[in-house]
């Protein structure tokens, strides 16, 4: 039974997110006690309000980006290739000339209706969004994706197509709301200790061990009870 439970607020389409993932999950590799952590991903939506794919085809993530912020493109394409210079580093390729702008909603639900495929289900929605140009806004895609994760694709279109997940979308963006997170990834453990951000491992290995709880004793000692004769290694 895990001892600690860390939640992780993040959004699909957010490149930071992936980075803060891999530390994260770099940091949890090497946490001696890594078997007692629970990790719980939470929905975060940068844009609830998204167009969909389909409402604007061919447009790059440069240009709605800049379009948005009333940046050149030029600029943006330069914030592009920090971050992927950085993402590499980290074992990640993104490919921004073929990320395809999208509404994170669905992607968000299917993580929930996934269950305990869920943590496999972030890993790959991120992947497909970030590294392969997957439009992660269309559903036969989505279920794609969630084939691939080991789901039954009857049963995950006939999710989507209803609105399961939808209300533990809400709940988490709530929650989250709630703690006051007003960016992504966000990782909180056990409600005491949060990071903002895609930190560096050594944050994340800090953040672990000081949130983890002391392991239990075995036995109590009885109170006021004095030593008394007893054997040990060497000797009586």
């Amino acid at each position: 039974m895990s001892t600690l439970t860390v939640e992780i607020w993040s959004d699909i389409a957010c490149p930071w997110c992936y980075i803060g993932k891999r530390r994260f999950a770099a940091a949890l590799e090497q946490f001696d006690r890594k078997d007692e952590v629970e990790v719980i991903w939470r929905s975060y939506e940068l844009d609830p309000t998204a167009e969909h794919s389909h409402e604007h085809p061919g447009m790059t993530e440069a240009q709605l980006l800049a379009d948005r912020k009333g940046m050149p493109e030029a600029q943006v394409r330069q914030m592009f290739a920090q971050v992927t210079e950085v993402a590499a580093s980290e074992g990640l390729h993104y490919d921004f000339d073929r990320v395809v702008p999208a509404n994170t909603f669905d992607a968000h639900r299917l993580v929930h209706i996934a269950g305990e495929h869920g943590a496999a289900l972030v890993e790959r929605l991120m992947s497909a969004h970030f590294e392969h140009g997957r439009v992660v806004d269309d559903r036969d895609e989505l279920v794609s994706i969630a084939v691939e994760a080991g789901l039954d694709a009857d049963t995950v279109r006939a999710a989507l197509e209803s609105d399961e997940g939808a209300g533990a979308v809400r709940a988490d963006e709530a929650e989250a709301q709630a703690l006051g997170v007003s960016g992504v990834p966000f990782f909180v453990a056990d409600r005491k200790l949060a990071v903002s951000g895609a930190q560096p491992v050594e944050v994340f290995a800090q953040l672990l061990a000081q949130a983890m709880p002391a392991p239990k004793p075995a036995f109590v000692t009885v109170p006021g009870a004095a030593d008394a004769e007893a054997c040990g290694p060497d000797g009586c």
